[in-house]
């Protein structure tokens, strides 16, 4: 039978949906691209075939083969779709702009803003409930519980979550290392981590590669990972022993993290409430 032929996906969220599906049929180096791709996109944006390839411990001619498996004519075609997910996430602020401008909301319309940013954060609070699986919920906070030390994974928009249960476990005493250090040494400090340990990491689309690989090593450690993401096709869904998906509800685009904190002042305190009776 001829071989089928493949459409080259069109933008970044159809070509990782792509990869995800595909993932477990591709050889042994496809594998290693793929995972690389995934874990590190700006990187496929930004670098050329030879440093990548390095990067990725394959040859450049494997980019090709990886590239022409997902209906691209080479790897240059592939990489304009990492380089237009960069476009399109630097200019997406202004864009959500102009569309609170096109909805009617103009900059001194505050007080339609604020009603409309309080409206999107009791539909995250609403949906938070139904989102959640008290079991799922009960056996992720057995895990955290039981950990020597918990490590946090967190970076852009999901970092505040991460930083806010670093202070509620300091102040509820329960041991913590937060990956988010000045001083760039996140890996050593994630390297220390072992299976009676725990991690909990938390990224939204478009997903951060350096939390992706971190908890992707996290979970190759035999560290147990819990993780709050928005989408079963996030990397951290691969990685995580339990994840959970929550998706807030956004006004003009922004999207708060009303439901995301809630989850984690929950967890972070039934945690600590748990850590008593061990």
């Amino acid at each position: 039978m001829p071989e089928a032929i493949i459409s080259a996906a069109e933008d970044f969220d159809s070509l990782r949906s792509a990869i995800l599906e595909r993932k477990a049929n591709l050889p042994k180096r496809l594998v290693q691209v793929a995972a690389y791709a995934l874990d590190h996109p700006d990187e496929i944006a930004f670098g050329t075939a030879a440093s990548i390839a390095h990067s990725a411990g394959v040859q450049p001619s494997t980019l090709v083969r990886f590239a022409q498996s997902f209906g691209f004519e080479g790897f240059s075609g592939l990489q304009q779709i990492f380089r237009a997910r960069l476009r399109e996430r630097n200019a997406s602020y202004e864009e959500r702009l102009r569309k609170l401008a096109a909805d009617g909301l103009a900059v001194e319309e505050s007080a339609a803003i604020f009603t409309g940013f309080v409206a999107a954060a009791h539909a995250s609070l609403d949906a938070l409930s139904s989102a959640i699986d008290p079991a799922a919920f009960e056996r992720a906070v057995d895990i955290l519980a039981g950990a020597d030390t918990i490590y946090l994974v967190a970076k852009r928009r999901s970092y505040p979550i991460a930083a806010y249960m670093a202070y509620a476990f300091g102040k509820l005493k329960v041991r913590y290392q937060l990956a988010g250090s000045a001083a760039g040494v996140d890996d050593d400090l994630l390297a220390l981590a072992g299976p009676n340990d725990a991690g909990f990491a938390v990224s939204f689309s478009p997903y951060a590669s350096e939390s992706a690989a971190q908890a992707r090593t996290l979970a190759g450690n035999g560290v147990p990972l819990v993780a709050l993401t928005d989408s079963a096709l996030s990397p951290l869904a691969e990685h995580a022993d339990i994840w959970f998906e929550l998706v807030e509800a956004d006004h003009g685009g922004f999207r708060s993290l009303s439901a995301s904190m809630a989850f984690a002042m929950a967890l972070t305190v039934s945690v600590a409430e748990k850590r008593q009776f061990r």
